[in-house]
């Protein structure tokens, strides 16, 4: 393996305008980043002198003449608009049959066998926000000690409860049986626990979230530079989306300030290989609340991180900035948007060139572990011939 850090960080449903296909997933018009760029609070100057302007249909941002980063359009190239299938992709894999959603909920035969082996009553299972779905069902659950089961547009199977009623470490065992039962035709993406707090009106979800993700059906990069001997350090829920497979250290966090904050200090650490971050709350705080505000505040909250980060990078580290979806705030519904995402890579020994449109997010992992000296066999073509300066 080459002597480099590499930082990817996924500015989690920083969509940046629909993909042709969109229409085949309800989502024809969307532009996640466009949307909230007509808010007051959106001042991104950090991600503009990167370039994020100047990749192909960003033109309304305003292009600059010399950006500071190699910069891409990228296609997704798997057939879904999900969490798992976008980072599975983004690590390698392509899927060409999207996982399973249920849009009138689920089949009796799973209710049925969950609530055997649960030992405890459903209620809801439907399509629904996780907001209101506590909201609706929260006060029957507390009476009644029945798990709130709900799904959304993605391939998802979440559990809500009350955590003065069914502690975080239990409703984990109940999401456990979940995930074992959700197998074969019914292999959901991810299991969710999903506790809140409080009283109605005024329920709340806590941090306390936590995901039991299906395995990559095929080796990641991930395990491609563990294997080299390199380390891959998950900061967010990454782990939780690899269900673990080619991590070497995962660091928690349980908000975008405090994973970019750990992925920072993790610039003076000495380590040799991957450093993936997730920032969640533009997706699970923003995107899927319609806080079309609130999103613009976040990413401008993030580009002064991202803008420190930078002045600390040294020589041989290299900054990868994508995102895995869309997730419109101001359309019609509150789900993922099939969405192009950005792709800005800075560092010392990077040409600041325009990538035009990649074919597919594995694109990102092939060129990583080519500029990490990692071989990985995946249907993403490296372009790190086109962006190293040496």
């Amino acid at each position: 393996m080459n002597n480099r850090k590499v930082f990817l960080i996924v500015l989690d449903s920083l969509g940046i305008g629909a993909m042709p296909d969109a229409a085949d997933f309800n989502d024809a018009g969307a532009n996640t980043l466009k949307r909230i760029s007509g808010s007051k609070y959106f001042n991104i100057p950090t991600l503009k002198c990167l370039g994020i302007g100047n990749i192909d249909g960003q033109e309304y941002l305003g292009a600059v003449g010399a950006p500071l980063a190699a910069h891409a359009r990228m296609c997704e190239s798997s057939r879904g608009k999900d969490t798992t299938i976008g980072h599975w992709e983004i690590a390698g894999i392509i899927s060409h049959t999207p996982l399973p959603t249920y849009p009138d909920g689920f089949p009796d035969e799973i209710i049925n066998e969950f609530e055997k082996l649960a030992g405890r009553k459903i209620l809801c299972n439907k399509p629904y926000s996780g907001t209101e779905v506590i909201r609706d069902y929260g006060c029957e659950h507390i009476e009644s000690g029945a798990l709130i089961v709900y799904t959304s547009a993605d391939s998802v199977f979440q559990i809500a409860a009350h955590e003065d009623i069914i502690a975080p470490e239990k409703l984990y065992e109940y999401c456990r049986v979940a995930r074992k039962l959700l197998c074969g035709k019914h292999a959901v993406g991810r299991v969710i626990a999903r506790p809140f707090i409080g009283k109605y009106p005024d329920f709340k979800r806590t941090a306390n979230r936590h995901d039991f993700s299906l395995e990559p059906t095929s080796k990641t990069m991930l395990d491609a530079i563990k294997s080299s001997g390199g380390d891959v350090i998950a900061v967010g829920k990454i782990t939780d989306i690899f269900a673990g497979c080619g991590i070497t250290e995962t660091i928690l966090s349980k908000s975008n300030d405090e994973g970019m904050r750990l992925t920072h200090e993790l610039l003076k650490r000495d380590f040799n290989g991957l450093c993936f971050t997730n920032l969640v709350d533009f997706d699970s705080v923003y995107g899927h609340r319609n806080d079309i505000d609130g999103y613009a505040k976040a990413l401008s909250d993030a580009d002064k991180q991202i803008s420190c980060f930078i002045e600390a990078m040294s020589e041989n580290d290299i900054l990868f900035i994508t995102a895995d979806h869309g997730c419109d705030p101001g359309d019609a519904s509150t789900d993922h948007t099939r969405e192009y995402t950005p792709l800005l890579i800075y560092g010392k020994d990077i040409k600041p060139v325009n990538l035009s449109t990649r074919p597919a997010f594995a694109d990102i992992a092939a060129t990583i572990c080519d500029i990490l000296g990692v071989d990985f066999k995946t249907a993403g073509k490296s372009f790190a011939a086109n962006i190293l300066k040496r």
